[in-house]
């Protein structure tokens, strides 16, 4: 590439202007197929600076943001070697940008996530390569399972957060069929531990991905008859009267009661 278009490619995406950030952007498409590795991989630098702006401070680029987001899928299978390695920066943003981004890039990066997590020991990147497994829309999220189970069970709360919310998202993606009954119990067992924990916010993801198990076809009449029980009870409509005390479960736990009252109208 022609170190003059690098170069308007640079100042175009050091704007602070949404029309000239998303002008460079749309140049860097158009360059990808036809530049080799060293190049894709500055430019991806370029790119990636746009995860850590702080939407808060200016939601007029929130665009353009996701836009870049988008564009790294076509970077090609090689960017997921980019995204691993700049995992660790530290900066929630980008990491929240980096997880969606994999789930734009999707299936090809399921393997390089669950070899990541394996290895990994940095409890903070365990998180959000969890998270990342979670916005992944295929089948094979199967594949990670038996990880986000374990994950579940941690002791670290933000951990234990990201993957029972992370199992909701994979029954949305598997057939009834083809969830095995001991990975389908585990995570019933799962969420059953995470509606006890203290914090308000693991108890709502429990209790929505719950939901999402009957939503999807995943429970029998026993196990949505159970469902319902523990919905009624987080709501206080059962005998006890004893209701959850944080709105947040509550909300989550009538929306499930609700989508269970309609799969059985069905």
């Amino acid at each position: 590439m022609a170190s003059e278009k690098y170069q308007e490619i640079q100042t175009l995406l050091g704007s602070d202007q949404p029309e000239e950030i998303h002008q460079g952007l749309l140049m860097i498409r158009e360059e990808l197929p036809s530049i080799d590795e060293e190049a894709a991989r500055s430019l991806f630098e370029m790119v990636s600076v746009l995860f850590h702006v702080d939407l808060f401070d200016h939601p007029d680029q929130a665009g353009v943001v996701d836009e870049a987001i988008s564009l790294v899928a076509d970077f090609g299978e090689e960017v997921i070697t980019y995204l691993l390695n700049d995992l660790d920066a530290g900066d929630m943003k980008a990491q929240l940008a980096i997880g969606h981004a994999f789930g734009r890039v999707g299936e090809p990066a399921l393997e390089p996530l669950l070899e990541s997590y394996k290895c990994e020991e940095n409890e903070e990147c365990r998180i959000f390569l969890v998270y990342a497994l979670g916005k992944i829309q295929s089948p094979r999220v199967l594949e990670a399972f038996e990880q986000v189970l374990g994950a579940a069970n941690s002791e670290n709360l933000e951990l234990r957060d990201t993957a029972i919310r992370a199992l909701g998202r994979f029954v949305e993606q598997i057939e009834p069929e083809d969830l095995p009954a001991a990975y389908k119990e585990r995570m019933l067992d799962a969420i059953q531990k995470n509606l006890a924990d203290t914090s308000a916010g693991v108890r709502a993801k429990a209790i929505r991905s719950y939901g999402k198990l009957a939503r999807y076809g995943h429970l029998n009449q026993e196990e949505k008859a159970k469902l319902r029980e523990t919905c009624e009870l987080l709501l206080g409509v059962d005998e006890q009267f004893d209701w959850d005390r944080a709105y947040i479960v509550r909300k989550e736990a009538q929306e499930a009661l609700d989508c269970l009252e309609g799969c059985e109208e069905e």
